[in-house]
């Protein structure tokens, strides 16, 4: 039970108010975050490769220990969460993630840096567990799909600048500047973090603890299809610059994530609105057949190249473009039908269990896509991937909207 702090009682015509200060500091805050996560995420690859001389398969283990510490975590990020005070723990995070980004500077061996990178992921895995879970908490339940799309956009404007701006600096400076700037950018979010305010939450009867406590149980369907989507969106981000390459094409591969940030963009400006509505599953749906046409072309663009190279490059960055529609369509309706599926006492789960299947697709995805990449190739790979987003679709329109519409709470 939450008891909201007189700051924050409003009357009748104000009480839906989205934009408000501590809103926009956690947007602020999420988009410094998600800044120094995208700008170091396209460059590792690189750098495993170019300064420890790894392999493709090794390349993709070692990047997966980061989302496997992640998943590790989310379900007691959710647990505690829904028992002690939300804030600390988010700064608490928060700044643990950000002091990382200084370890990567002092890591000279590979098992040193591996260290470094299992730590972020548990950092990473508790403080965007808690970022999603404070905007439920400070915006109005009327306007919880466009806060939602808002907050996610944050995480698409750093997509578009992040992996842009780091693929340039590794063309001109050394690594150790690329995790530098990271830190900064962690820095300015932690004090933005620290500058939220957030109703306080009173002690509640403690129930026994459970699997429920950790995994929203009512959510595990949906997490199996969001998950079978992650798979080749964790392949996309980590591999696509090695794909673009491989074929030939010579633009820069940053900008597959500005076009695919600036889809994502587009469209969370009218599905949050969709989702508020009670067009949940409908959003899902439709974000789901795009995605699953747009990964097909992608595995297409290694054979389409060898017959014109111009209509190519313009297809591959239009995939980014719709690709961004699609998962930036399906991420606000997906966390609100997890979270409309879990009483109030149980959002950190439901947002922990929203977390978790995606982390563990992209886990799976960061693992198969370097394996699968170095045994047959990265049109292969993404081949498989977009017959997993079929799978995700027949499973989501079979089970899982059907079983949403039975047990949701609001």
């Amino acid at each position: 039970m939450i008891c909201v702090d007189p700051r924050f009682k409003t009357n009748d015509m104000a009480k839906d108010k989205l934009v408000t200060p501590d809103y926009c500091f956690i947007l602020a805050a999420n988009f410094l975050l998600f800044f120094a996560f995208y700008l170091v995420l396209p460059v590792l690859p690189f750098y495993l490769t170019e300064v420890f001389d790894t392999g493709h398969a090794a390349v993709g283990i070692i990047l997966s220990s980061y989302t496997v510490a992640a998943l590790c975590i989310r379900p007691f990020s959710g647990f505690l969460l829904d028992t002690f005070a939300r804030k600390p723990l988010y700064l608490v995070a928060y700044f643990l993630f950000t002091s990382i980004f200084a370890g990567y500077l002092l890591a000279g061996i590979l098992s040193l840096f591996i260290m470094f990178r299992v730590a972020h992921g548990l950092a990473f895995g508790m403080v965007t567990v808690a970022g999603n879970t404070i905007v439920i908490d400070i915006t109005p339940s009327s306007r919880r799909g466009e806060a939602i799309g808002y907050y996610g956009l944050m995480n698409n404007m750093a997509m578009s600048f992040g992996p842009m701006v780091g693929l340039f600096m590794h063309d001109y400076y050394p690594f150790g500047t690329i995790f530098l700037c990271s830190l900064l950018s962690g820095t300015i979010g932690f004090i933005m973090a620290c500058l939220i305010r957030t109703p306080r939450k009173e002690p509640t009867l403690r129930e026994p603890v459970s699997l429920d406590r950790f995994i929203l149980l009512k959510g595990v369907p949906a997490g199996a299809s969001l998950l079978l989507l992650s798979i080749p969106y964790g392949m996309t981000t980590t591999y696509v610059a090695m794909y673009a390459k491989e074929i030939g094409i010579t633009l820069s591969s940053g900008l597959f994530f500005t076009f695919m940030a600036l889809g994502m963009a587009v469209s969370r400006m009218f599905s949050g609105k969709q989702v508020d509505k009670g067009r949940i599953t409908e959003v899902i749906k439709l974000g789901m057949y795009l995605v699953c046409l747009c990964f097909f072309l992608l595995a297409a663009c290694g054979t389409l190249i060898n017959s014109d190279l111009i209509f190519t490059t313009v297809l591959f960055f239009m995939i980014a473009l719709l690709l961004g529609v699609g998962f930036g369509t399906m991420f606000p309706a997906f966390n609100s039908l997890f979270v409309n599926l879990a009483p109030h006492n149980k959002r950190g789960t439901a947002t922990s269990t929203y977390l978790t299947s995606w982390d563990l697709g992209i886990g799976i995805g960061l693992t198969t896509g370097g394996y699968l990449a170095q045994h047959t190739s990265f049109d292969v790979t993404y081949l498989s991937g977009a017959c997993l987003t079929v799978a995700s679709t027949v499973l989501f329109s079979a089970k899982v909207a059907p079983h949403f519409h039975k047990y949701k709470l609001r």
